[in-house]
């Protein structure tokens, strides 16, 4: 189906908007009023601009209060509408959005508002326009789907029909089975809005915290196979208010917006985008540095191995058990490291840049990385390299899909030759998770972009308190746990740049690795004495248990599945790593811990 997006859900001059929403792949524009009254070029330049763009003109909006009032208002409404289908008509745009009134004049009487409604259509009419009445949620006396429509009906113009909108219907709790009741092609247009699910005002809710389909808590595609089962051959629009996309760049933002209706056709059955390939594991994590010794001193007392060398690059491979870090001290390495810390010097730039996620079919996975916008990176690769498809995720981190040990598939592996002599342990540990903290502004996008891309499942959104604010956590994995991925963001514009990634470390015994990197010259984040007299308080442990795990500074979490132990490192540049114990079945992260973790690395600093 066509696509189109509204021009408010996008930052920048309305120029830069179209551009954006063009270079994306939309198909047409919803046109908001507002960003036409502010832009200098005349409605006639504007139209120039969208044909030169590939961009149809969907629709306008929106006029609003104009039905069910006195008649003297309602004359002075009709003025208004006259001037703006005029407008229309220079704009080449043929359907405006007319939301139910809020005014404090208007009339519970929908008969009024049907008669003026049709009023105003049978002028439309006049213009070659079409009317399209939605019910805003928080509308003075019709706030439903359902309502708007009866109103409709009971006009029964030609030129009047409905605007369905999801965020309206969804916000309400209303259930849009009955979409299915109105003939589609009294459906003029449909936007498609998310949202998360919190308790607030409906209006503030609308105004400031929409969100692309996929990314929020509504069944936006459910919605969906209602309106379609009705007949509606329109597009597929995106009306979303967030004052984190109108902050944004636009380019971005507009990319995420296409892939949210590329993924929610795809839910419905419509469009062709390649099947989901989910990664089976974490192949390697990758840490560019521009001075090595910080970083494989650490990993030395964590206990890896050197292995292998890449054959061309400043690239070496240490290892322990199934874990896999790949420390890369190319040119690029301290321009990069300082690009993702945003701007500033850390003490050694050290930063996790790329993961290297195992999959069944790269190729496959791949295919459909690109076919839902991902950028695909090209990569300097000498004859003899394993060709490795890598996609930049939304805040640049490089994702390689790749194979390790399979007949038949490029091997990543191979591309290193092994240093004489040297074996990693063999003794079970393995990447258990890894937290990627997310440019303020990339936050959603990225759960939708790992979610969607890469077929993980998105866990819930908890707060964690952080001494100097709040940070936000979402985490996505396989269903199985053998990937998984916290995604952390502050709570406001440049919190992300406090805050550094990690490597989780899964261990069969947290207490004796804690102990063998201590005894090889690591340091372990300090956790304050309060904490573990709070344990004793909450829990029962055994003879001396509790006593080492404050000794070693261990953290302790259980739920009603398992029980979770964890310490942490000090922390190497912009990385840190943390050696976990799941016992059970627990599937958590210790969100519980992370203030008292985030404290104390705060002191540490």
């Amino acid at each position: 189906m066509r696509t189109s997006i509204a021009t408010v859900s996008l930052s920048g001059s309305l120029t830069e908007k179209l551009t954006a929403a063009a270079r994306a792949g939309f198909d047409g524009v919803e046109i908001f009023e507002n960003d036409l009254l502010a832009s200098p070029l005349t409605p006639e330049e504007v139209r120039a601009r969208c044909a030169d763009l590939g961009l149809t003109i969907d629709l306008y909006q929106p006029m609003r209060d104009i039905e069910a009032v006195p008649a003297d208002e309602f004359a002075r409404n009709l003025r208004r509408a006259r001037a703006k289908f005029a407008l229309m008509n220079r704009l080449g745009a043929d359907t405006v959005l007319v939301c139910s009134s809020v005014s404090p004049l208007a009339a519970d009487d929908d008969a009024l508002a049907a008669e003026q409604l049709s009023q105003v259509a049978d002028l439309a009419q006049d213009f070659g326009v079409r009317v399209a009445y939605e019910a805003l949620a928080w509308g003075r006396h019709v706030s439903t789907y359902d309502h708007a429509w009866r109103i409709v009906e009971t006009a029964g113009h030609p030129a009047l029909g409905t605007c369905l909108d999801s965020f309206h219907i969804l916000s309400r709790g209303s259930d849009p089975k009955s979409i299915e009741d109105i003939p589609g092609e009294k459906i003029f247009f449909l936007q498609l809005a998310d949202a998360p699910l919190p308790a607030m005002d409906v209006l503030q809710w609308s105004r400031h915290h929409r969100r692309f389909p996929g990314q929020g808590g509504f069944d936006v595609a459910g919605l969906l196979r209602h309106v379609l089962r009705a007949g509606y051959d329109g597009p597929l629009s995106l009306e979303v208010f967030n004052d984190v996309f109108r902050q944004a760049e636009a380019g971005p933002t507009a990319v995420d917006a296409r892939r949210s209706l590329l993924v929610l056709q795809e839910e419905v059955g419509l469009g062709a985008v390649p099947a989901p390939v989910v990664p089976t594991g974490v192949a390697f994590a990758e840490l560019v540095t521009p001075d090595a010794e910080p970083v494989t001193s650490l990993l030395g007392a964590l206990g890896f191995a050197r292995t292998a060398r890449h054959r061309g690059k400043p690239v070496e491979l240490w290892e322990r058990g199934e874990a896999r870090v790949l420390v890369n001290t190319g040119p690029a390495a301290l321009s990069h490291s300082r690009r993702r810390s945003g701007g500033a010097t850390p003490v050694d730039g050290t930063c996790l840049a790329a993961v290297g996620l195992e999959t069944p079919d790269p190729a496959g996975a791949a295919r459909r990385a690109e076919a839902l916008l991902a950028p695909v990176l090209p990569r300097r690769r000498a004859p003899e390299d394993a060709p490795l498809d890598a996609v930049a995720a939304p805040d640049g981190t490089e994702l390689f899909l790749c194979a390790t040990n399979r007949p038949q598939l490029p091997d990543w592996r191979a591309d290193f030759a092994d240093l004489p002599g040297i074996a990693a342990p063999r003794d079970g540990v393995r990447i258990d998770h890894l937290s990627l903290t997310q440019p303020w502004h990339h936050f959603d996008e990225a759960v939708l972009f790992h979610r969607a891309v890469l077929g993980l499942d998105a866990e819930e959104s908890v707060d964690v308190a952080d001494p100097y604010g709040l940070l936000r956590s979402r985490a996505v994995s396989t269903a199985d746990g053998a990937v998984r991925i916290p995604l952390t963001v502050g709570a406001a514009p440049g919190d992300d740049t406090a805050h550094a990634r990690h490597i989780a470390l899964a261990t069969p015994d947290v207490v004796a690795a804690a102990r063998r990197f201590t005894e090889a010259g690591g340091r372990l984040l300090q956790i304050p004495a309060n904490y573990y007299d709070d344990l004793a308080a909450r829990h029962e442990f055994a003879d001396g248990e509790l006593e080492t795990y404050r000794e070693l500074g261990i953290l302790y979490d259980r739920d009603a599945h398992g029980v979770f132990l964890h310490c942490y490192t000090r922390t190497v540049g912009r990385v840190f790593f943390e050696l976990v114990q799941r016992d059970g079945g627990y599937e958590g992260y210790g969100a519980v811990n992370a203030p008292v973790r985030l404290a104390a690395q705060h002191a540490a600093r």
